[in-house]
């Protein structure tokens, strides 16, 4: 019963089948008790908040963080017991962190909200009632009919009805999905592809039967059943029928399609992950020791309580006239008494936890956020982009970076093809300047020039223009037109679309050659022949599949002879040919293939992926770095094999393991014990392991310690054929692994998604007095400190060893600066306590120094010390750090003398009127204060002088040696293209708040003859700066 009313209330979906049947226009049966199943509407929810939800639920987010609900137990401490301090000294600055906190996660929210917003009213077209009707993108249900027209996205996942086609077929780019840009061909079953038009379509009488939603973008079945004339036509739905939200019509000028999954449930939604709180390795240490410090604190408050009884129970110790407790107060609970005591002395020490600490913190987070958006190394120009944050409470994770994630296709590769070098019949030929020119010879040509072709060159050109499935579209028609009126071939406003970038690349070079793909008409295509116009007539298709591994198309010339074109790997291809110079060719693809290009034969043809720019030397330099890259991706086996190959991530000198095609739990499991013998045995060399999907999956299902001892034993990993939910679920089995690596995950598609949230990191493609003088002075330490030039870590990867794994957070670090805090403590107090003793007379007129005198003094200390050791950490200076540290000594003073200089009327007591004055009239209250400083510092610089010359860390000697050499931490910052963009500006700004560069000083170049580094191979030479360029 309850459950029953849980479904009517719509709190506890009923149960629903394996398949879900849609009506087409839903029309639903009129006869029967038809009940109608219920969908997901088309809303696209990214964001966490809602307006309702917003305050109990970020509140309860941030009470979970081990710091506030100490404070938060503090402050109500304060409130309901007689306290030595007020509650305003944590609850303030408490309210001011989850205030400030509230507004950054609101703020980023409320972006989510205007994204989704905009995505959900986006305008659509529907049918409706024997018309097309404009609707918001949110209104779409199951079961519409919706049109799209050229360069639109899907707005739901749509079964293909109808195109402007007459056999209904349409193409799409799946780029924001998977990161591909080819172009692939879907289709529409026979029945529905004829109605074209609203009102052929209103009449439709469809159902289509098909599985729930899943994530899996690339796997749909169901079926459709058209009703014509009283007979059922059934046919079979797969996934070349369906069209997924995201994806982009192109090269068609309209379709329509029956909308089966809408909003949360398509399958781009689905590939989304979950949004969770993300907390940094440095937050998770300080909660540590913020749980070790709230020992020490308990035991403090304990033990100060315990001695407060023992001082008590002696009668010598009898309490002043003054403080005598009434007969209420002396029969009271003495368990209430000592709780009470308890918390007295827990609110007196609670400052041993700053809550000043973590105000900083999140300032730190915030502004440091805005840095990383004004990195003009992180600026791309082209698209004058630059870097954006999402959430700041990530900034320092980039630095703890042990494994990186990344997909291949649109990340490594530019997801684009180039034409190299051809052998045509056993002659090799490079492309210059647009003409084919053969091995060793020169262009000599004039430019503009028609190139001349001998009869081997003009059919090679020929069978690449025309073996191929390419779409050409004209921007400058509204409809189909005649295909041919572009005759000349060369219109800028004509472009090629693919099914595969080697297409593309291939019929664009033939026609920078002169021998150009005009277009295809149902069975005619054309190409102009150095300026002359020929038709062929296309017999047959055979596609390329994975065991012909070539494509053929059977063509009739104009001249009625018939010609088959054929281009495929050289495994499929030149085994089959009987003439020409078979083994000359065979040389000359494997010379290719050597220098890492992609290989095709029709007579022979040759190009290769472009990479992104630097992709070689960023892999490189993440590998000097200790960091592990990991490269997950959807393409084919051959393909991700050569592109790892291409961009470094795999050497052609490293021992390539495969656990690919495995079809049960125990062939997966043996294979996997046979890598792990080959790693064993072989541990020597360097191991690749390439994993594919299918594999994966039986990998994890039993058998994943021995996976992951395989992989970790691996200096690079190649995943392919991997669904999104797949790319998360390796980032969540790193994760988890019992070493904790801190992860990244790199991607810009929406089947990336899921990846780039399941990482700690994720990058898409496309933050009273003596408190505020110590703090301002580490915000600013905290924002602008560099250990070494940027030059210097570019050039030298490893120094990023010397603070990953948050070894500068490390618990023996924390045990190292809790000890050196207890030691100043005690130099502050007993250092005063014995410089100012009972019979010690610090006045000139005799007079002796009271309590709030000694504090005073015991504050001015260790204001002093800190900010003084905060200097000794300091390698970098600028005048901004100059200013706040030694501003931050000068603040103390000026506000303390302000503030003890004059009567205020709103306080209780006057107890600072004159101290601070009093004690710098005292000669002797100097003299302490120096003593009592060197002892302090001392120390420190004795263990800092002594540990930097005997056990150096690396980053120590790049220091020394930029010291040695001269070059500033700041030359850098001002070598910035002077643009007209706000980039250009902002960059003056820095330039002038953090001093002028000098161009000469920064010509460095660093490489392994330098002093410290002689037996380190992992230096590269930097290439100077010009002066013209800052």
């Amino acid at each position: 019963m309850i459950r029953w009313i849980r479904q009517q209330l719509g709190f506890d979906p009923p149960h629903q089948s394996d398949t879900r049947t849609v009506y087409i226009a839903n029309k639903f049966p009129q006869h029967g008790h038809y009940i109608p199943q219920r969908f997901a509407d088309n809303r696209i929810i990214s964001s966490k908040y809602t307006i309702w939800n917003f305050i109990p639920k970020n509140l309860f987010e941030q009470f979970r963080r081990i710091a506030n609900f100490y404070f938060l137990i503090i402050f109500l401490v304060q409130l309901m017991i007689d306290t030595p301090t007020s509650p305003i000294t944590s609850g303030l600055p408490l309210f001011f962190v989850i205030t400030v906190t509230a507004i950054k996660q609101g703020y980023e929210d409320w972006l989510r909200h205007k994204a989704d917003n905009e995505v959900n009213g986006a305008p659509v077209f529907v049918v409706r009632s024997g018309s097309l009707v404009q609707t918001r993108s949110k209104n779409i249900r199951v079961g519409d009919i919706v049109r799209v027209a050229k360069d639109e996205t899907f707005p739901a996942d749509l079964v293909l009805l109808s195109s402007d086609r007459a056999e209904g077929t349409c193409h799409i780019t799946t780029a924001s999905l998977d990161g591909e840009t080819n172009l692939k061909t879907h289709y529409a079953v026979p029945e529905t592809a004829v109605s074209q038009s609203v009102s052929r379509l209103e009449s439709l009488q469809a159902v289509v039967e098909c599985q729930q939603p899943e994530a899996d973008l690339y796997r749909f079945v169901g079926r459709i059943t058209v009703t014509q004339q009283g007979e059922e036509i059934v046919r079979p739905l797969g996934s070349e029928n369906l069209l997924l939200r995201g994806a982009r019509l192109k090269n068609t000028k309209e379709i329509f399609g029956v909308a089966v999954y809408t909003g949360m449930e398509s399958k781009m939604a689905l590939n989304y992950k979950c949004k969770s709180q993300k907390r940094s390795a440095v937050e998770k240490s300080m909660n540590t020791f913020l749980i070790i410090y709230l020992g020490i604190l308990l035991f403090e408050a304990i033990l100060s309580t315990i001695l407060k009884y023992a001082w008590q129970a002696e009668n010598k110790w009898d309490e002043p006239f003054y403080n005598q407790k009434t007969d209420q107060e002396r029969n009271s609970s003495q368990i209430l008494k000592f709780i009470s005591d308890f918390l007295a002395f827990l609110v007196l020490y609670n400052f041993i936890i700053p809550i000043s600490l973590y105000v900083t913190v999140e300032l730190q987070k915030f502004l440091g956020s805005f840095f990383i958006g004004w990195d003009l190394d992180l600026y791309h120009e082209e698209s004058d982009q630059k870097a954006q944050v999402n959430t700041s409470d990530l900034n320092e994770e980039l630095g703890q970076v042990e494994y990186v994630f990344t997909d291949k296709t649109g990340t490594l590769t530019e997801n684009e093809m180039q034409f190299r070098e051809c052998s045509i019949n056993g002659i090799k030929y490079q492309e210059i300047n647009g003409k084919l020119v053969p091995e060793g010879m020169t262009e000599d040509s004039p430019d503009g020039s028609v190139p001349c072709l001998n009869g081997e060159e003009e059919l090679f050109l020929k069978a690449v223009s025309l073996c191929h499935t390419v779409q050409i579209s004209y921007d400058q028609t509204d409809g189909p037109g005649d295909p041919f009126s572009h005759a000349n071939g060369f219109s800028p406003l004509m472009e090629y679309y693919a099914s595969s970038p080697d297409e593309k690349a291939l019929v664009e070079a033939t026609k920078r050659m002169g021998v150009t793909f005009i277009g295809s008409h149902g069975e005619i295509m054309e190409i102009k022949t150095l300026g002359k116009a020929e038709k062929y007539k296309l017999l047959h298709i055979l596609e390329f599949d994975a065991n012909r591994r070539r494509m053929s198309v059977i063509l009739q010339k104009p001249s009625g002879e018939k010609v088959l074109f054929t281009k495929g790997a050289e495994s499929a291809v030149l085994p089959y040919t009987t003439s020409g110079e078979i083994d000359k060719t065979r040389v000359h693809v494997d010379e290719f293939a050597l220098k890492g290009l992609r290989t095709l034969v029709v007579a022979c043809r040759h190009f290769r992926l472009m990479l992104q720019d630097k992709v070689q030397e960023t892999i490189e330099s993440l590998r000097l770095a200790g960091i592990k890259v990991w490269v997950l991706t959807g393409d084919k086996h051959e393909t991700a094999v050569s592109v790892s190959l291409s961009c470094g991530h795999f050497h052609r000198t490293m021992n390539i393991l495969e656990l690919v095609q495995q079809k049960s739990d125990s062939e997966c499991a043996e294979q996997l014990r046979r890598l792990a013998r080959r790693i064993k045995e072989d541990h020597v060399i360097q191991h690749g392991l390439v994993v594919d999907g299918a594999s994966l999956s039986l990998a994890l299902r039993e058998h994943e310690k021995l996976f992951m001892e395989v992989c970790k034993n691996c200096s690079a990993v190649l995943c392919c054929r991997m669904a999104p939910l797949q790319k998360a679920k390796v980032v969540r089995l790193l994760k988890t692994s019992p070493e904790k690596p801190i992860t990244l995950a790199i991607g810009d598609g929406a089947n990336d998604v899921s990846m780039i949230q399941e990482a700690h990191v994720g990058i898409g493609r496309c933050r009273i007095g003596e408190d505020v003088a110590c703090n301002s002075n580490i915000l600013v330490y905290s924002l602008f400190e560099q250990l070494v030039h940027p030059h210097v870590l570019q050039s030298k990867p490893a120094l990023y060893r010397d603070i990953s794994k948050n070894s500068l957070l490390s618990f023996k670090t924390f045990l190292y600066w809790t000890f050196l805090g207890f030691c100043h403590a005690f130099v502050f107090f007993f250092g005063s306590y014995i410089l100012m003793g009972e019979d010690t007379t610090l006045m000139g007129n005799g007079q002796m120094f009271g309590n709030w005198t000694f504090g005073t003094l015991v504050f001015t200390v260790m204001v002093i010390t800190v900010t003084l050791k905060l200097a000794l950490e300091t390698h970098f200076w600028t005048w901004m750090n100059h200013f706040v540290t030694w501003g931050s000594i000068a603040f103390y003073f000026i506000f303390s003398l302000f503030y003890g200089g004059i009567i205020w009327p709103f306080l209780h007591t006057q107890d600072m009127y004159f101290v601070f004055v009093q004690l710098l009239s005292s000669g002797s209250a100097w003299f302490a204060i120096i003593i009592i400083i060197i002892t302090c510092l001392f120390p420190d610089v004795i263990k800092k002088v002594f540990y930097r010359h005997l056990q150096p860390t690396s980053t120590q000697k790049s220091q020394f040696i930029e010291a040695y050499q001269g070059i500033g931490c700041v030359d850098s910052m001002c070598c910035f293209s002077e643009g007209q963009n706000a980039c250009s500006r902002l960059g003056r700004l820095v330039e002038r708040m953090m001093g002028r560069c000098d161009p000469a000083r920064a010509t460095r170049s660093w490489s392994d003859s330098d002093t410290f580094f002689s037996n380190d191979r992992s230096i590269l030479t930097l290439s100077p700066m010009e002066v013209s360029h800052c």
